[in-house]
């Protein structure tokens, strides 16, 4: 087979248009999550072969605007002027036209090979409404293909006037928009300067002269720096002084409004809506969730469901894989004759990133509930709703939606943090975000909850974990705001989607997305951690300790009494060998160093280990327990850590509330701590942070552990 000609699509568009469920239905498994160059924004790339060709698509992010006011516009303008790709397909959501073709207009003016993918063309149709496509073709000077994602209609047809647009095979009018005459003179004057000069040549001088007309600070900088710009400069100053004379106005004010009216009369003339409008479900299901009195405890009993079908749904998939481990461990056992190679593998390896596995059906469950609430439009509606809570705490309610994302991953909760433009507003929302709890959190509470509760109970005590992580955040919020960040919260404007009932795919998709990360770290970070850790928790090893216990064995074995108190006495001494054995190792001593400050709250040494051991990534924790109490255990109860633990004397109810407690607020893992950094662009607020957040949980741990001693 001949090779295939590669073509590069960029997939541009509104957030909420649809665009992302395009790529997922374009590309299906052929995808890669990295980032864009030199900055931490995610970079969705994917491929389809499509005849003799091979389609590689990238999803830009998600933006209303090519002016750079965030990262997101920046990166998305950075990537269609140098990449280049062969075509840019703008999505555009049908149901909300007017917006959309803002967006659309401006890349119509940076003369790109771009075509339309009118989506949602099935809401368009069901709500009454009718665009004549081939007259707005002809307005915008590009091809438009009705889509629709939801039914998978107009598929082949994009996909077909990709390839034609590529090949040139159909006509492309561009620049189809034009100023009033006024500004077009401007825009030519500037144009025909820097076609002078040879180093923009591969950027359209009409585009760089509209965005200098703008007061575009990156086109400023960018052609600043050749000597052309004395005379670009001369002309800048002059039309400012002209706008302000004939219009009352500014170049970059007139030059929005020219784009308006455009869009507006496009609207006008191509898009016909029914008189009297009919009320939708959008607008019936609002009266609820958008209730002043009701909306708030909508929204927690839907947090709530959520979290008790996690539990209840998850529980016996938790046993089949615990039992798959188990039954691993057992088959494994017999084939490894060196004791050493046996323990790492199966006190090590089998016990800890068991461990971590068996929680991924939780993971799983809890990241298709966010999904579903993200896809469904209702998590718009929940940042509206909390909107007034979140001013009383110094926030907002667009601070809200970093703060839910905080439930799947800090990392990503701290990046969307940009769509915050007040700083103070941003670094207190990075700030708080890490008590919200990540999925990576979520195996501890499930250990800890399903050990010492019923799954009735176990899902409440999560849910209240999850809600303290929530009032934690307010109140600290709160704190930072009135002191150190004190400053006014900007005005929430926030788009309202309709809803839709998301596809199965879509929603399976993006936890599976999630579950390979977490199956990712369990294979990696995790795996090495725990090899540390088993290492770690094995040596020096005391050869005295050993015949000591040779010496008791042997008189436990030649002494008076039954067989069955001889086994007894001979399991209870193993048993005590392997702890002192234990205490003895490298762990065992950072343990034993730091035990006296954990101790008031519940903990001994072995939990102090596992405690330095999450701050890798909070999984470990699990892993770390999986490995330290499970040590020298070679049957199948290996990975079955919540028998151990409710087993062990030295653990109880109140003991498990207090980690579950100190692990929801201590420190974050090392790369959520990384991008903390990078974000916030210096190390002081994070250091500063760093030991708040520890005396905090310190605090709260005791004051759990203590009422929990009362109660209990």
């Amino acid at each position: 087979m001949k090779d295939r000609k590669e073509i590069s699509v960029a997939l541009a568009g509104n957030p909420n248009c649809g665009k992302s469920s395009l790529f997922n239905v374009l590309t299906g498994a052929h995808q890669k999550v990295g980032n864009f160059s030199g900055v931490t924004i995610e970079k969705h790339e994917g491929y389809m072969d499509y005849g003799e060709y091979r389609i590689l698509f990238v999803d830009l992010p998600g933006i209303y605007s090519l002016t750079p006011y965030s990262p997101e516009e920046l990166v998305t303008r950075r990537f269609l002027n140098d990449e280049r790709p062969d075509v840019v397909v703008n999505v555009v959501e049908g149901p909300n036209l007017e917006r959309n073709l803002q967006l659309t207009t401006q890349l119509m003016e940076m003369n790109v090979d771009f075509l339309v993918a009118l989506n949602m063309i099935d809401e368009v149709e069901e709500k009454g409404f009718s665009i004549d496509v081939k007259q707005l073709q002809r307005l915008l000077g590009c091809h438009i293909v009705p889509t629709s994602v939801k039914k998978k209609t107009g598929i082949d047809s994009l996909l077909d006037h990709i390839v034609r647009v590529y090949e040139k095979d159909i006509e492309i009018r561009k620049n189809k928009l034009t100023f009033r005459p006024e500004v077009e003179a401007w825009v030519e004057d500037i144009a025909e300067m820097l076609q002078r000069e040879k180093e923009l040549e591969s950027i359209d001088s009409r585009w760089l002269a509209i965005k200098l007309l703008e007061n575009d600070r990156e086109v400023y900088h960018q052609v600043r720096q050749y000597p052309l710009w004395v005379k670009v400069e001369l002309a800048l100053q002059d039309a400012i002084r002209t706008a302000s004379k004939l219009f009352d106005s500014d170049p970059e004010m007139l030059i929005t409004e020219d784009r308006y009216a455009f869009i507006r009369g496009a609207v006008k003339e191509c898009m016909r809506v029914p008189e009297t409008r009919k009320s939708t479900i959008t607008d019936y299901i609002d009266m609820v969730v958008l209730n002043r009195a009701l909306g708030l405890p909508v929204f927690l009993f839907v947090v709530w469901g959520i979290f008790q079908i996690t539990f209840t749904l998850g529980a016996p998939l938790m046993e089949m894989l615990e039992f798959f481990f188990g039954a691993f461990a057992g088959v494994v056992e017999p084939l490894l004759q060196n004791s050493m190679l046996r323990s790492i593998v199966i006190d090590g390896i089998i016990a800890g990133v068991g461990g971590v596995l068996v929680f991924l059906p939780n993971i799983v469950l809890l990241f298709i509930g966010l999904s579903f609430l993200e896809a469904s439009g209702y998590m718009a509606r929940a940042a509206f709703v909390i909107d007034k809570v979140m001013h009383r705490f110094g926030l907002h309610g667009k601070s809200f939606i970093p703060m839910i994302t905080g439930f799947g991953c800090s990392i990503p909760a701290i990046m969307a943090t940009r769509t915050l433009k007040s700083p103070t507003d941003r670094l207190a929302t990075i700030l708080v975000i890490p008590f919200m709890s990540c999925g990576a959190k979520l195996p501890v509470y499930v250990l800890l909850a399903g050990a010492f509760f019923p799954p009735d109970v176990a899902a409440n005590v999560m849910y209240a974990i999850y809600l303290l992580g929530v009032v934690v955040a307010l109140l600290t919020a709160k704190f930072l705001k009135s002191t150190v960040l004190k400053s006014d919260s900007e005005p929430f404007v926030m788009e309202l989607p309709p809803y839709r009932w998301p596809t199965l795919y879509s929603v399976l998709f993006q936890a599976k997305l999630k579950a390979m990360m977490y199956v990712k770290k369990a294979g990696t970070l995790i795996l090495l951690a725990v090899i540390v850790i088993w290492a770690a928790s094995n040596f020096p090893h005391n050869a005295g300790i050993d015949r000591a216990a040779e010496a008791e064995a042997a008189r436990i074995e030649t002494g008076s009494g039954a067989p069955m108190e001889k086994k007894a006495a001979l399991d209870a001494l193993a048993y005590r060998v392997q702890s002192e054995q234990l205490r003895h190792s490298v762990a065992g001593r950072v343990g034993t160093l730091i035990e006296p400050v954990i101790r008031p709250l519940g903990f001994d040494w072995r939990i102090g280990i596992a405690l330095v051991t999450g701050l890798a990534a909070k999984e470990v924790v699990v892993s770390t327990m999986g490995t330290i109490y499970a040590l020298g255990q070679t049957d199948e109860s290996s990975v079955e850590l919540s028998a151990i633990l409710k087993n062990d004397p030295a653990f109880s109810r109140a003991s498990a509330l207090s980690l579950m407690v100190f692990v929801l607020l201590y420190i974050p893992c090392v790369a959520a701590v990384g991008v903390m950094k990078k974000e916030i662009g210096q190390w002081k607020p994070v250091l500063l942070y760093s030991v708040y957040v520890l005396a905090l949980a310190w605090v709260l741990s005791f004051i759990t552990y203590r009422a929990a001693l009362l109660m209990l």
